[in-house]
């Protein structure tokens, strides 16, 4: 079996050495772009499992970096910028970025998430001998074995973690989730303490189905406790 390859993108030399040290302790391959341009060439013409990417990169930036990738890939991302706003971290997310981590970060946490997103994407990309069936609510239709989702015949294109947490609210209508129970059955990890990164998530994937701009038409909230499918 080949060894896992991760591409660290970012133009500071002095933090990719050191998230390559950290991940080559847990031995993975590494392999280091300094511009966007380069990312993008790398991951054309090299087998690459998983992606640590800058935002502010010279030549392309991170976002059109995940726009090109995303054309043709489907290998975690995970976005490790200084820039702190939520507006960054949704636009990430919208993009096709499965995490962001912002600058300064602690490398363990860093190593933390490659493996949980790595352990996630080999999982969901097993061969499974059961077939499961498409789920139907109205209009909406989610087919987990081509991971599609249509609404009214239209195609709507969702980010990995996007479609795993609609799979797994429309798998089980009505009963609510908290986040924590999200992050755990989506993410396959602990959930941390203060973390935004489902309420994030289900924002954008909101945006994305209400098409006919009714409130909370597939994914209610339920205050105090969580999220439920209005299937």
């Amino acid at each position: 079996m080949r060894d896992i390859s991760i591409l660290i993108a970012d133009d500071e030399e002095e933090i990719a050495d050191l998230i390559a040290i950290h991940l080559e302790k847990e031995g993975y391959h590494v392999i280091k772009a300094s511009d966007g341009q380069e990312a993008v060439r790398i991951v054309e013409t090299q087998s690459i499992d998983l992606l640590v990417l800058d935002i502010m990169m010279p030549k392309m930036d991170g976002y059109e970096v995940t726009r090109r990738i995303r054309e043709q890939h489907n290998m975690p991302i995970i976005f490790l910028s200084a820039k702190t706003s939520d507006f960054d971290k949704v636009q990430g997310l919208v993009i096709g970025a499965d995490d962001y981590m912002t600058k300064p970060f602690t490398p363990i946490e860093l190593v933390a998430r490659v493996n949980a997103q790595l352990r996630r994407f080999m999982k969901l990309n097993q061969p499974k001998a059961d077939i499961k069936t498409s789920l139907e609510y109205g209009g909406l239709v989610i087919t987990p074995d081509q991971r599609t989702v249509t609404l009214y015949g239209k195609t709507i294109d969702l980010t990995p973690k996007e479609f795993d947490i609609l799979y797994l609210l429309a798998s089980h209508p009505k009963k609510v989730f908290n986040v924590e129970n999200i992050f755990q059955q989506v993410w396959g990890e602990a959930y941390f303490e203060g973390g935004n990164t489902v309420m994030v998530h289900i924002r954008t994937l909101r945006k994305k189905l209400e098409e006919d701009k009714r409130k909370d038409k597939w994914i209610k909230t339920v205050w105090g406790l969580g999220y439920t499918f209005n299937g």
